[in-house]
């Protein structure tokens, strides 16, 4: 499905048909990879070399997940190297679950979502004869609410160069597309897995060379770390918390005949309530799963954007709302910055946000968190020093974090 046929195809596969080029037969192999993993067990699944999912760290990238107090882990989170099996892409994503079985959903789209986006991305860029016609496709799909480029990226560039770009984009965002509403089917259908009342967030990206392009549900967060003009480390908030009050997510959702209000105990916290029940309150307007409220407003649609990386661009950082809630955007970035190497700046992210709910709410229970720091100049070493003197962190003063040590604490 969205194949297209090669030359060799449409005559038939005779015998007198010219020899297969070589990027035919590079796409014969890619398309017989993707048939295999399609159907890989679990266990040979997180033996895929490049695939991470636990805590750890590579040359490019750090992740950190650490339960909280509301009972069992229900983040996940994946960094995916060589991605396609192109040496210069990397999909990245952090997963928050909720409801009864939302620890499950958020491992099960952690699992597909990448196969799924794999495919089509091949599909797509992958197949020379393909390209024209993804390249034709509307930009202006009901399918997706925003698929836009950065402020900054499109004010630096020419007209000409707008429209390559946009042409470009409109290529990307259709794997995307396809491959969210998939797993949101496949979720539905899955003879293991309640999804009714239970779901999952994921702010998703792929980096392919200076290409970075995001999708994303629910209320996990990209954030960038980037130089301004002074070069000072500052943050860019990537992705927008697709929250109920949102005005245009409010509209969809009681044009659907679903509610939005805030309990009296939390005023703050906009919630998507049934017709006619005083449940489930999801705190979201977008997630994987929660059946029970998808005729009412709920969708699973990602929000997808697109940036072109430059110089100034030193690392993102995807993490679930246990951490946003608790930390600001600014914050992360500068704990991040801080440091002493690449390996261990998503644990000091997790360390600083559970320090900070403590601080904050002592009487309530931390939350999960999940974090994934991708670094966007691998060819540096892994320090982060470079940052150190502009947020204020001392270049020797911090270590690789023991068990016991607390990580650099931010100014709350």
């Amino acid at each position: 499905m969205g194949s297209c046929l090669s030359p060799e195809g449409r005559n038939g596969g005779s015998s007198s048909s010219p020899p297969a080029s070589p990027a035919s037969g590079a796409r014969r192999r890619r398309r017989s990879l993707r048939r295999q993993m399609s159907g890989l067990p679990e266990e040979q699944l997180h033996r895929i070399p490049g695939r991470m999912f636990l805590n750890g760290a590579s040359s490019a990238a750090s992740l950190f997940s650490r339960q909280g107090k509301k009972g069992i882990n229900q983040d996940a989170m994946i960094v995916w190297e060589n991605f396609g099996c192109r040496s210069d892409t990397v999909f990245c994503g952090v997963f928050d679950g909720h409801g009864p079985n939302g620890h499950m959903v958020a491992k099960k789209v952690r699992d597909i979502l990448p196969l799924k986006l794999r495919a089509r991305w091949e599909v797509n860029i992958g197949d020379d004869e393909c390209k024209e016609n993804n390249l034709s496709k509307s930009m202006d799909s009901e399918e997706t609410s925003s698929v836009c480029l950065n402020e900054e990226f499109r004010a630096s560039i020419g007209f000409k160069d707008l429209i390559k770009r946009s042409e470009i984009i409109a290529t990307l965002r259709d794997p995307f597309l396809k491959a969210f509403r998939k797993v949101d089917k496949e979720l539905r259908l899955h003879p293991d897995i309640d999804c009714f009342y239970s779901g999952t967030t994921a702010v998703t990206l792929v980096k392919q060379g200076q290409d970075l392009v995001i999708g994303n549900v629910g209320d996990s967060r990209a954030v960038l770390g980037t130089r301004d003009q002074n070069n000072t480390l500052v943050a860019v908030q990537l992705t927008v918390d697709l929250k109920p009050n949102l005005p245009r997510e409010a509209e969809r959702i009681r044009r659907c005949r679903g509610r939005v209000f805030a309990l009296r105990d939390e005023p703050e916290v906009a919630r998507l309530w049934l017709p006619n029940a005083n449940s489930p309150g999801l705190a979201m307007a977008r997630a994987f799963g929660d059946f029970c409220l998808k005729d009412f407003g709920l969708i699973s649609v990602p929000e997808i954007s697109y940036r072109r990386i430059t110089e100034k661009d030193e690392f993102i950082v995807l993490a679930t709302d246990g951490v946003w809630d608790v930390l600001s955007n600014k914050e992360v970035v500068d704990i991040v910055a801080m440091a002493s190497t690449r390996s261990s700046a998503a644990r000091y992210v997790v360390e600083s946000a559970g320090r900070a709910w403590r601080l904050r709410y002592p009487t309530s229970r931390v939350d999960d968190c999940a974090v994934v720091c991708l670094f966007l100049n691998i060819d540096s070493s892994d320090s982060v020093s470079t940052a150190k003197a502009i947020v204020g962190g001392s270049p020797d003063g911090i270590g690789v974090l023991s068990d016991e040590q607390e990580p650099p604490q931010p100014t709350y």
